[in-house]
């Protein structure tokens, strides 16, 4: 294979995932279902539907919540037990990558489950009915819920959701009908074509799953020709043509992104020991609220410390110095997201 100009893959990848031209409704769904789970801008997202952001031509918080309310959007335990929404037609594969059988349940854990196989319930119900403390049901439903055993329905965003058996639900779904690495092949066909390049480290921090099971995955889609090794990573095999044509050049732009967003949760271990060199020896808080995209390159952080209701934004800390030319577009970019607030300082130098 000829060598690939980076710079393509990264500006096919931008395309791909709709961050410079946005994606209209179609698009958005196929978009959403390649990217799944789906989760709320992370932090101050509580309770909300899931969203795309900077990808959507339209307002897809209130699109998803709609999708929420026909349950075409379903809630469960991903990705390592965190909460995300995956649609509906896509259970059967999450439930073969995700799903931890209760082999050994507790007295709790039954006791809830018995409550709820005789009738939906919700957590006050439950209360009442097992005499049980909030703090003893809740995690025990949540290991119920990666079992597979019940769902939680959250159509909307009232915080008093309904608890029912799974199989109540969702009658039709074969948790049995993948294989754990048949699923993960699928999926990483569609990661792969939204992410263009990528290697087992993104994959395995984007699905949070063992590395043995990562590289056998792709060991497989590499020996039945659909993906290629190259770089250290891999691609589409019809991918290979794709970047050795023209591939338009993006615009020039900067986004601060959440710590829920794709892009982010693919390199999350690289990011987080960029924005580790780039904070030491500050002297105040400094967790990375957002990381900044610069012409589809992340590039710095905005950083301070999480709060309910507007962030303290202490410093905009940059991992290359030569990005500070572009300190208005990001100052810009900071504040776009955090409610036209800016931070104090920037490249550790008052505002």
């Amino acid at each position: 294979m000829k060598e690939i100009d980076r710079k393509k893959i990264r500006n096919l990848r931008l395309a791909r995932q709709f961050l410079v031209k946005k994606a209209g409704s179609e698009a958005y769904l196929a978009l959403y279902r390649d990217l799944q789970p789906g989760q709320n801008v992370y932090w101050n997202g509580f309770g909300q539907p899931p969203t795309l952001s900077f990808r959507s031509a339209f307002d897809d918080l209130t699109f998803n919540a709609e999708r929420q309310r026909t349950r075409a959007l379903v809630k469960g335990r991903f990705v390592g037990g965190n909460l995300g929404w995956i649609v509906r037609e896509d259970l059967e594969l999450f439930a073969a990558l995700y799903r931890k059988p209760l082999d050994e349940p507790t007295e709790t854990q039954l006791r809830l489950l018995a409550a709820i196989e005789r009738e939906p319930q919700t957590i006050q119900t439950l209360k009442e009915e097992t005499g049980l403390l909030v703090k003893e049901i809740t995690p025990a439903l949540h290991r119920l819920q990666e079992a597979f055993l019940v769902y939680e329905d959250q159509y909307d965003g009232q915080w008093d959701r309904g608890w029912y058996r799974f199989g109540e639900m969702f009658p039709a779904v074969d948790l049995g009908r993948y294989s754990r690495c048949e699923a993960l092949q699928i999926l990483l066909r569609r990661f792969a074509y939204r992410f263009v390049w990528f290697d087992a480290a993104m994959a395995r921090s984007f699905y949070r799953l063992p590395a043995k099971e990562i590289a056998a995955a792709l060991a497989a889609l590499c020996a039945a020709g659909e993906l290629l090794a190259w770089d250290g990573g891999y691609l589409l095999t019809a991918d290979a043509a794709v970047l050795e044509g023209d591939v338009p050049e993006t615009e020039r732009f900067v986004c601060a992104i959440h710590r829920n967003d794709p892009l982010y949760r693919a390199e999350e271990p690289r990011l987080k020991a960029l924005a580790a060199k780039a904070c030491a020896g500050l002297t105040y808080d400094c967790d990375p609220l957002q990381y900044l995209l610069v012409d589809g390159e992340f590039a710095g952080a905005a950083v301070g410390h999480f709060r309910n209701g507007p962030y303290d934004l202490n410093d905009v800390v940059l991992f290359d110095p030569a990005d500070a030319d572009r300190r208005e577009e990001i100052l810009s970019a900071v504040a776009a997201v955090n409610f036209g607030k800016l931070p104090q300082r920037f490249c550790g130098e008052v505002i």
